[in-house]
C-alpha cells in the first residue's frame, strides 16, 4: 500500500461524515467563511471556545467586487433562508450598545440625504406628495382647469413671481371659470422663522363668483375636510412611522369647517383679556390665541376667519357691500396658524385704480394688470396655501423645513 493510501482514506472518510450534514462543503461554496462553527451546526446549540471569521478575512464568496471591508454603508445584494431555531438561544450576551447622539436640524440638513435615510423622513415627503395628488384631483374633480404660469415677472430688473395670482386672474376674464396651480412661489423673508421659507410650493385657486364670496370658501371647507379624510384613511402607517419618531395629537376637525368673522375673532379675544385693534390685523400671538380659544369652545382646530379690516388687505381686495371698512376676505389656520389666504378680487377697473392710489401706488408700475380689465371682468376670487405648512401643522411637526427636503431661507442656500 502506498504512502498516499491511509490519507485518502481518511479524506474519505471525513467526506461520507460531511455528506450527513445539512449542507455540505461542495454544496455551500461560503462554507469557508464559517470559521471553525459548522453551518449545520449553529441553529438551536449554545457555541463557546470557537471563532467566527472576520470580515477582513472572508474569501471571495463573500467579497463584493475585492472589497475586504463591508462597512455600514456598503450596498449588498444577499440571499438566504431566514428560520427560527427549534430551541431558544442562550448563548447570547448583553453588550453595551452605542450612544444615541441627538443631532440638530441644521446638521440634518446639511447632510439632507442621510438625513433622508431615515423613514419617517421618507413617509413625511411621501405623504407631502400625497396632499398635492388630493389637492389636484380634488379641484379637477371640481370642474378646475389646471395651469402653469411664468415666474419672470417685469420688473427693475426682472424679478421672479411672488404668486401666480395676477395671472390667474387674466385666466378668469378670458373665458376660463375656473383654474388652479401648482408650482414654486419666491419670497424675499427678512428672518427666518419656524413657519416661512424663501421658496416653497403654492397650491393657488382662482374661480368665477355667481353671487357671493364664500363660495370661495365653500370650495376651501370641501377641499380640506376631504384631504384630512382621505390622510387619515390612506395614509396610516405613514402617520404611525411619523408619529413615534415626531410625536403628534391628531388634528381635530369638523365636517362644516367652522367659520368666523373677523368681529367675531376679535370679540372672544378680547373676552379673554386680549387687546386687539378692531380694525388692525392679528399678529401670531393673537392667531394662537385665537386658536386655542376656538379649540376650547368649539373642539376643532382648523377654522376659516373672514371679512377681514379693508386696510390690512391689498389694494385688489373687493370691500363689504355692507361696510367698506371690511373687505370680503378670508384666511383659514390649522393649530392657531394660518395656512390660507384668500379674498374676492376688484374686478371694475375704475375702483381698482382708486384702491391703488389711495395705497400710494403708482398705477404706472401695475399699468399692464390694471389695463387687462379695460374690456371686462366677472367677479371672482380665490385663495393660495403653503403646501409646506399644509404638512407642517398637520404632524404638528413644529418646523417648516422639515416638510421642505431642501430649504431655502435667509440663511440656507445649499445643498
Amino acid at each position: 500500500m502506498s504512502s498516499e493510501e491511509p490519507s485518502r482514506k481518511r479524506k474519505h472518510q471525513e467526506a461520507t461524515a460531511a455528506s450527513a450534514a445539512a449542507v455540505t462543503i461542495e454544496a455551500d461554496p461560503l462554507a469557508a467563511n464559517y470559521g471553525e462553527i459548522p453551518f449545520n451546526d449553529l441553529q438551536s446549540k449554545e457555541i463557546s471556545g470557537k471563532k467566527w471569521t472576520e470580515v477582513k478575512d472572508l474569501t471571495a464568496g463573500l467579497k463584493v467586487k475585492d472589497q475586504e471591508v463591508l462597512n455600514r454603508e456598503s450596498i449588498i445584494d444577499a440571499e438566504g433562508i431566514v428560520s427560527v431555531p427549534a430551541q431558544p438561544i442562550t448563548g447570547t450576551t448583553q453588550q453595551a450598545g452605542e450612544p444615541l447622539v441627538c443631532v440638530n436640524q441644521d446638521a440634518r440638513l446639511k447632510y439632507r440625504d442621510l438625513d433622508l435615510r431615515t423613514r419617517a423622513n421618507q413617509d413625511i415627503f411621501r405623504i407631502k406628495r400625497q396632499v398635492q395628488n388630493i389637492f389636484r384631483q380634488f379641484l379637477l374633480s371640481e370642474g378646475f382647469v389646471e395651469i402653469h404660469t411664468l415666474k419672470l415677472n417685469k420688473g427693475t430688473p426682472a424679478c421672479l413671481a411672488q404668486a401666480p395670482q395676477l395671472h390667474e386672474q387674466m385666466f378668469i376674464y378670458g373665458g376660463f371659470a375656473r383654474v388652479f396651480e401648482i408650482g414654486p412661489v419666491f419670497r424675499e423673508e427678512e428672518s427666518s422663522t419656524h413657519s416661512d421659507l424663501c421658496e416653497f410650493t403654492g397650491l393657488d385657486v382662482e374661480m368665477e363668483i355667481k353671487e357671493h364670496y364664500s363660495e370661495v370658501m365653500d370650495v376651501v371647507d370641501r377641499l380640506f375636510v376631504a384631504m384630512f379624510d382621505s390622510l387619515n384613511e390612506t395614509c396610516s402607517k405613514e402617520l404611525e412611522v411619523i408619529n413615534r419618531q415626531y410625536p403628534f395629537q391628531k388634528l381635530k376637525y369638523l365636517g362644516k369647517t367652522l367659520r368666523l368673522t373677523f368681529e367675531e375673532g376679535v370679540r372672544m379675544l378680547k373676552e379673554a383679556g386680549v387687546e386687539i385693534d378692531p380694525l388692525g390685523d392679528l399678529n401670531t400671538e393673537s392667531e394662537r390665541k385665537l386658536g386655542q380659544l376656538v379649540l376650547e369652545r368649539y373642539d376643532t382646530e382648523f377654522f376659516i376667519l373672514h371679512r377681514y379690516p379693508s386696510g390690512v388687505r391689498p389694494f385688489y381686495t373687493m370691500p363689504c357691500d355692507d361696510n367698506p371698512n371690511y373687505s370680503n376676505s378670508f384666511d383659514g389656520f390649522i393649530r392657531g396658524e394660518k395656512i390660507i389666504s384668500g379674498a374676492q378680487r376688484v374686478h371694475v377697473r375704475e375702483l381698482l385704480t382708486e384702491r391703488a392710489q389711495a395705497c400710494g401706488i403708482d398705477v404706472e408700475t401695475i399699468s399692464t394688470y390694471i389695463d387687462s380689465f379695460r374690456y371686462g371682468a366677472p367677479p371672482h376670487g380665490g385663495f393660495v396655501v403653503r403646501l409646506e405648512r399644509v404638512v407642517m401643522l398637520f404632524w404638528a411637526l413644529k418646523n417648516i423645513t422639515k416638510t421642505s427636503v431642501f430649504p431655502r431661507d435667509p440663511r440656507r442656500i445649499a445643498p
